[in-house]
């Protein structure tokens, strides 16, 4: 009993381990897979800020950098002069793809 109480421990361990260790390659810049999931989901409350989300709604790049929830990790990237492009970028990665690494643009699996 103890012995498996102890490897369903460790499989739970390894797996958040694992979690952690994917990340989103975009040119020069490799983004946690969790930033980017905060990334998509500030970009997604802004978007439905004012009530019913739009799809068509897009929130400004710009925006999103100056918003003191944004991961640190994204600090470098929104100085960059292709922020804007870049982050619209991230805003679009696939998540349910990205996590099982069918994504050219993750890695670390």
């Amino acid at each position: 009993m103890k012995t498996s109480l102890a490897t369903a421990a460790l499989l739970v361990l390894a797996l958040s381990f694992t979690a952690e260790a994917v990340h989103v390659q975009e040119g020069e810049f490799s983004i946690s897979l969790e930033s980017v999931r905060r990334l998509q989901e500030l970009m997604e409350s802004r978007r439905s800020e004012a009530g019913k989300p739009n799809p068509r709604i897009r929130t400004s790049p710009a925006t999103v950098c100056a918003d003191p929830v944004l991961p640190q990790e994204f600090v470098p990237l929104c100085q960059e002069n292709d922020a804007s492009m870049i982050v619209s970028k991230l805003a679009m990665v696939p998540l349910d793809i990205c996590e099982i690494c069918a994504f050219a643009a993750c890695a670390g699996c």
